[in-house]
């Protein structure tokens, strides 16, 4: 893997900002659909990977699967369909080194600063590179950093905590000698990382030579649904032990997108039904119907929030093997030998585990800047899940929260390609979507969950149809994204209008390098 620290350039046609899964599929995306294109990843951490490089908790893993978060372009040919985080991060190393990408990465590279000089059409860029600020511009930017603060951790308040005579760490920040082997360890929390922790801690992990937990407890508040999958996936396995290694994919991707917006449209138009199934699945794993509805059956319907997949039920399995319960209580107070409950129940711990959630921050925490004022990011719409108005020359990455992320992310960076291509095709040298009428806002993510309700109010809205709606379909999405009309949302600034000389300094460069 490169780890390239070249001298930064003064000026590049695109920044991409993140070197994670979805920088990368920008990337090639950029190489291949604009190739005379300039373009440079930049990557505040110091290796490639985003979300699967930062996370290295116990289990760590995604809950979509990889054929369909996987890039289009690239065949998964892993054995399990769902991977461990270390499998998927070799995916995006060996991707970016097969295409040549980890050659535009620059590490160590954090976007702290972004003003866009509309007399000049360009991104003035303030870097922090190790421990000093630089500078560079740009032509257009495109935030690729995900919607999470890997810098900061949600905690609630946790009333008593400091009194815990045991070992507290939070998932984001995994210790890596923390040495739980025959301890008894509470996680508090019930989403997606708290049911991939449970069921990894009480069992050896065989890579790093962990020992297991004598026994550990998931406390959560309330429940939340949760659906066994196969690791595997039959089909795949079939198709791909008979077809050419790039059919077999688009085939099983095609399955698996077509299976995946079909469950959640059930789960969306019948929600009585849609529960029932999911219970009466759980019940049948775990053969006891009063365990399932104290600490299986939420409050609100399925995918009100992310459903989060167990694969091959191992949560269930620890807990009908005695390794592992679930409780459902709230905290009275943490106390030197654990927790106790409202109830009066003391859970006994020698670790905590505190998986309550993650904190959203827009843009990687860049606060996109126009002639030198803030742009209230707040008052912004999102027009095609891609570009914000009040922004020239500005594109975000936000990929599904009902599917795979990469699914809308690579969509995303098709739109970015097709405008690039456009603005060179038509002369313009700024672009930005403005609306024909007024918007009804909207939130921009439309998930009840507690992380996203709790920094929502910062990000930019969505509106209330058309491309100014962020759909939670891909399918419908596919059909529509790429034939988005440019010329009807899209309000442009030709090079010829801006004052003299700066279409030679800050477009002609870049018009020479687009084909068109």
């Amino acid at each position: 893997m490169s780890t390239t620290r070249e001298t930064l350039p003064d000026h590049v046609g695109v920044v991409v900002v993140g070197a994670g899964l979805s920088g990368i599929g920008a990337g090639y995306r950029l190489q291949t659909e604009v190739a005379d294109r300039d373009y440079l990843i930049l990557e505040s951490r110091e290796a490639m990977g985003g979300t699967w490089d930062l996370f290295s908790y116990p289990g760590v893993r995604s809950d979509s699967d990889m054929f369909t978060l996987g890039y289009e372009f690239k065949p998964w040919r892993e054995p399990k369909s769902i991977a461990d985080g270390p499998t998927i991060l070799r995916y995006i190393q060996e991707t970016a080194a097969e295409f040549g990408i980890d050659e535009r990465i620059r590490y160590g590279t954090k976007v702290v600063a972004a003003d866009f000089v509309t007399a000049e059409a360009r991104w003035h860029l303030t870097l922090r590179r190790d421990g000093e600020e630089v500078a560079m511009t740009c032509d257009f930017l495109y935030s690729c950093a995900g919607y999470y603060d890997y810098d900061e951790t949600y905690t609630p308040a946790l009333p008593g905590l400091e009194d815990f005579a045991g070992t507290v760490v939070h998932p984001q920040f995994w210790p890596a000698d923390l040495d739980y082997a025959g301890q008894r360890v509470v996680v508090v929390g019930s989403g997606a990382t708290a049911v991939t922790l449970v069921p990894s801690m009480v069992r050896d992990d065989e890579t790093t030579g962990v020992r297991r937990a004598a026994h550990v407890t998931m406390l959560q508040r309330s429940p939340t649904w949760i659906s066994a999958v196969p690791s595997r996936d039959a089909t795949a396995d079939r198709l791909r032990a008979v077809l050419p290694a790039r059919l077999a994919h688009r085939l099983v991707r095609a399955k698996n997108i077509t299976f995946g917006t079909a469950f959640y449209q059930f789960c969306r138009r019948y929600p009585d039904r849609a529960r029932s199934l999911l219970t009466s699945m759980t019940t049948k794993i775990l053969g006891d119907p009063q365990l399932v509805a104290d600490h299986f059956t939420p409050s609100y319907d399925p995918w009100d929030q992310r459903l989060c997949a167990v694969p091959s039920a191992d949560l269930f399995k620890a807990i009908t093997a005695g390794d592992a319960e679930v409780v459902t209580d709230t905290i009275d107070t943490f106390v030197p030998e654990g927790v106790r409950l409202a109830s009066g129940r003391v859970l006994p711990a020698d670790v905590v585990v505190t998986a309550t959630g993650l904190q959203l921050l827009a843009f990687g925490g860049i606060e996109p800047h126009v002639d030198g004022e803030r742009v209230p990011l707040s008052e912004q719409f999102v027009w095609q899940g891609a570009m914000m108005t009040g922004v020239p020359n500005f594109a975000v990455c936000i990929g599904y929260t009902n599917a795979s992320w990469t699914l809308r992310a690579d969509l995303s960076h098709r739109l970015v390609t097709k405008v690039l291509r456009w603005m060179a095709d038509t002369g313009a040298a700024t672009v930005e979507p403005s609306p024909d009428r007024d918007l009804t806002e909207r939130p921009l993510l439309d998930l009840a969950a507690g992380y996203v309700q709790r920094s929502i109010d910062a990000f930019p809205r969505q509106g209330d149809s058309g491309p100014w709606r962020v759909r939670q379909n891909y399918v419908l999405d596919s059909l529509t994204t790429m034939r988005a009309n440019l010329r009807r949302d899209l309000r442009t600034t030709a090079y010829g209008d801006l004052p003299d000389g700066a279409a030679d300094r800050a477009g002609g460069s870049a018009r020479r390098e687009v084909a068109v």
